[in-house]
């Protein structure tokens, strides 16, 4: 692998590391309609979807959510909301886990910084949680630590940091950035490319996941890896792209916050670049959608969720229930990947046995074969430590790819490392 040193725009980067990691490896998710689940969903969800099994045993399940709330450069509201509506659907359908009714006995918002990170992640020990469910966040390695240490299960449905991904204690159901990377490296081995070009946000956290994790798994597939640097907030990014295309990659990525995304994919189009292209969530954003207009048309975006094919029974669940319980709420965007982490959790863990506590929540997942992945496509998760290796922690491996057309992602389709 190289990496392309190229000048700084002059611009200082918005987002700090632990917010990059938040916004690229966490948070990686399907773009679908931005506008809520309330209306038509609600009016027209199947009552079968609904059967009003409530939990019959006196001891409930004690769970902590932790959130990225309230910070400066990044703030999602929506996966919190879709995460309690998991767990009133849960409450009021599914007889909640195993019958023990589900209370959510503590909500912490981190404004992804370390000090309110560390701060939460306490509350949850004092707490007595059973488990914590963590919506999004790029500062797992402050806070997992401090919850396995305590012996509670540390839940995500993406990680980014070894602490969340090699702890027996910690359980993420997607594999999201390290698999993406292993996706797009299985992906352009199975075309024939011979090179490949990432233009990645100038973030010691990004380039370091690109470096550490992309880096090996292109080279295993035997194709050439090259990282372009892109300073966040550069207002025109031709220069950059233009000298990365000298090397012509037979694909490009992008890997970055909106206006890295804005910068690029114009960059591209103005270039008249011919290289396939790839990109991740923060791409499909509306202000990006907006700005770019037609030259997303074309790209892939890589993705751990699937809000976008309304004849997919997991998609048509998750509209129900966001139009339910969290009628105000966006479903196109970030919501999914809280409704995700909290819905996981609620099937890995109904086979739970015995007094409810941290251990027996740890054993109900750590038995659970081959569970359905909410709005998962199709995707199953086991959390026996093979789905990635060495990462120990990663449930699956699968993505998704989603085609962009008209400026809307279409063809859902799984990709499976194994």
């Amino acid at each position: 692998m190289s990496i392309i040193p190229l000048r700084r725009a002059g611009i200082a980067p918005r987002a700090l590391a632990g917010t990059v990691l938040s916004a690229l490896v966490l948070t990686t998710a399907a773009c679908g309609s931005s506008g809520s689940a309330a209306g038509g969903a609600a009016a027209s969800a199947d009552p079968s979807l609904f059967p009003g099994t409530r939990p019959s045993a006196s001891a409930p399940v004690r769970v902590a959510i932790i959130t990225n709330e309230g910070g400066a450069a990044i703030s999602q509201p929506e996966t919190t909301a879709a995460a309690k509506a998991a767990v009133s659907y849960a409450n009021d359908n599914l007889g909640g886990i195993g019958g023990h009714r589900i209370d959510i006995v503590l909500t912490c918002p981190t404004r992804e910084d370390v000090a309110t990170a560390r701060t939460c992640a306490n509350k949850v020990v004092e707490a007595k949680a059973d488990a914590l469910v963590v919506t999004s966040t790029g500062l797992g390695a402050t806070i997992a630590p401090i919850v396995t240490g305590a012996g509670i299960p540390y839940i995500t449905a993406n990680g980014a940091t070894a602490p969340e991904l090699t702890s027996p204690a910690s359980f993420v159901w997607t594999g999201g950035f390290p698999s993406i990377l292993r996706a797009w490296a299985k992906y352009a081995k199975d075309k024939g490319y011979r090179s490949f070009t990432a233009f990645v946000i100038d973030s010691p956290s990004a380039i370091g996941a690109a470096q550490q994790l992309g880096a090996p798994a292109f080279k295993a597939a035997g194709v050439d890896f090259t990282v372009a640097t892109v300073p966040a907030g550069t207002p025109d990014a031709t220069p950059i792209v233009s000298a990365a295309l000298r090397r012509k990659p037979d694909a490009v990525a992008v890997i970055g916050e909106s206006t890295v995304c804005i910068s690029v994919i114009k960059a591209l189009e103005t270039v008249g670049n011919s290289a396939d292209t790839l990109i991740t969530q923060p791409c499909v954003e509306r202000s990006v959608l907006d700005a770019v207009g037609s030259a997303i048309d074309g790209t892939q975006v890589a993705t751990p969720y699937d809000v976008i094919s309304k004849d997919d029974p997991e998609v048509r669940r998750y509209d129900a229930i966001m139009a339910r319980y969290a009628p105000d709420t966006p479903t196109g965007g970030y919501a999914g990947i809280g409704y995700q982490g909290m819905m996981s959790f609620i099937r890995a863990a109904q086979g739970i046995r015995g007094d409810i506590s941290p251990a027996a929540v740890t054993a109900a997942v750590k038995s659970a074969k081959n569970v359905p992945l909410p709005i998962g496509h199709g995707i199953t998760f086991t959390c026996d430590g093979t789905a990635l290796p060495p990462l120990i922690s990663v449930c699956s491996s699968s993505n998704i790819f989603e085609r962009f057309d008209g400026g809307k992602a279409t063809n859902a389709q799984v990709v499976a490392l194994r």
